[in-house]
């Protein structure tokens, strides 16, 4: 299998894909390990020179006022893996602590943590190897440093602490011994670079754009059905329009649906009804998507730059300079977390108003409910309140965590981005909204199965019509709906929602 190659070249979430669900082996370019060799050289000479170095022979934070003795430089380091590995919770998947592995590794490849390359080998060897720390996911506030977390990646390097290697959970010197390495013992300022960054944060931001960019091409999809099946025109979708306002995720959203739609005799039978306009949840759609879709291109730019940026601290320059500053705040990635938080809450509400517009029935050809016999049947008014929850539970969680700051470390750290945070709930409002359009997907799918048999989909959708038949979530009357729902969302997490539909009509993204 071939590798990916860490090196000065600009590197996007995308490239890091692989890193989630099937890992390529890692390998450091040479510019990179000999970036990380004479940066370390130059800490070495700094330190000869018996220089005051914020976190190297001092203490740390609060407490850098504190000159640290020449003998206990290691004990310093040793102390801070120990003293902040502090993390509680249910313990990240194995995909962000893979992520967050090959981020740190990234930024000292830069050349300015003055880190021995022997902890960058060790590090790549447990990444290679599928050694996976066990991190806690709260207790971080990603602002000096992810500190807790990045924390127990430190104990694992130091044969403390616990792992995830080959199925089995077990102490991270039991794992190194299997695997053949040994624990290193930690040099001046190493500690603190291992500690010190964004990269629990950005790789959260890296999944959490994985997963949105397929829901944002799966919603265009979706709602094409839910226009067919409810009887709404496709007119509204005409390029001509659209190319009269200037967003580009508006135009992208627009061409796909109206592409979806190409020849539906569903559409065509409604043609020349009385019906003046569709509501909001119909017509708008490109403008709810779309700006969603601009608003995930702004969080992927900001995640790219992070990904590609230093947010060690201090700095080693090659003039020998050593500066502080503040690269480790994550505020640039909460933002953007934040950002990303509402435009998929959008997604899910507009998904959940279009559940309810079937729920009212449409004229004489659609019941209420979506049942065939209303009354002895409930239909889908239930799958409705489901998702009708989940979009509520949404608006709690997209409230911004990056304005929700709080003083630490006796007010040194006195303002805070809460990135992970941020992340975190990003992460579970896509989830939920996967859940609301693998509902919305089932009630449209089964109005056309139920109402509209004798007549074709559109040319997008004759594929997804069948996967839904293949996947037996088409039904006549009352079911539990629960197992049908879990059947959907997997094919929208695995992407075949998307690729069943890609495959005869391109779904473009912005």
């Amino acid at each position: 299998m071939e590798g990916y190659v860490i090196s000065d070249k600009f590197t996007t979430w995308n490239d890091l894909e692989h890193l989630i669900a099937f890992p390529k082996p890692l390998r450091l370019s040479s510019l990179s390990r000999k970036s990380i060799k004479d940066s370390n050289q130059i800490l070495s000479k700094i330190l000869r020179s018996k220089k005051v170095v914020y976190g190297v022979n001092t203490g740390f934070g609060k407490l850098s006022h504190v000159k640290i003795d020449p003998s206990k430089l290691k004990q310093l380091q040793l102390n801070l893996i120990r003293s902040h590995a502090t993390g509680v919770g249910k313990p990240f998947d194995h995909s962000i602590t893979r992520l967050t592995m090959t981020l740190k590794l990234m930024t000292w490849s830069k050349g300015y943590s003055g880190v021995r390359p022997k902890l960058a080998t060790l590090l790549l060897k447990m990444i290679n190897k599928d050694i996976l720390p066990i991190i806690p996911r709260q207790g971080s506030v990603g602002a000096s440093g992810d500190l807790a977390p990045l924390s127990h990646i430190g104990c694992a390097l130091i044969g403390e602490g616990t792992v995830y290697f080959q199925d089995r959970i077990m102490p991270s010197m039991k794992a190194l011994k299997e695997a053949n390495l040994k624990p290193i013992e930690l040099e001046a300022k190493e500690g603190l670079s291992l500690i010190n960054g964004t990269q629990v944060s950005t790789a959260i931001g890296v999944k959490a754009l994985h997963k949105a960019c397929k829901l944002l091409r799966t919603a265009d999809i979706i709602s094409a059905l839910s226009v067919e099946a409810s009887l709404s025109t496709r007119a509204v979708f005409k390029p001509a329009i659209h190319r009269l306002k200037k967003h580009k995720g508006q135009t992208v959203s627009a061409k796909n649906i109206y592409s979806i739609l190409r020849q539906s005799m569903i559409v065509q039978s409604h043609e020349n009804c009385d019906k003046i306009q569709d509501p909001y949840c119909m017509r708008c759609i490109p403008h709810i998507h779309g700006a969603s879709w601009d608003m995930f291109a702004n969080s992927d730019k900001i995640i790219n730059n992070e990904i590609n940026s230093v947010s060690d601290n201090p700095l080693i320059f090659r003039n020998e300079e050593v500066l502080s500053s503040g690269h480790f705040h994550a505020e640039p990635v909460a933002q953007a977390l934040d950002a990303l938080s509402i435009a998929i809450s959008e997604i899910g509400a507009i998904s959940e108003r279009r559940i309810h517009h079937f729920m009212k029935g449409a004229d004489d050809r659609l019941p209420c409910f979506g049942a065939i016999d209303g009354g002895l049947e409930s239909g889908f008014m239930l799958a409705h309140v489901t998702a009708a929850s989940l979009a509520s539970e949404n608006k709690t969680l997209s409230h911004p965590a990056s304005v929700d700051s709080i003083s630490t470390s006796a007010g040194q750290e006195d303002i805070v981005s809460m990135a992970p945070w941020a992340g975190r709930s990003c992460l579970k409002i896509i989830d939920n909204v996967q859940t609301i359009l693998s509902i919305e997907l089932l009630v449209a799918s089964n109005i056309n199965f139920r109402f509209h048999k004798n007549l074709e989909s559109g040319l997008g959708l004759q594929p997804l019509m069948r996967l839904m038949k293949q996947s037996n979530v088409l039904s006549k009357g009352d079911r539990i709906f629960s197992n049908d729902i879990e059947i959907i969302k997997n094919l929208i997490e695995i992407d075949k929602v998307f690729s069943v539909v890609n495959n005869h009509i391109k779904i473009n993204r912005v």
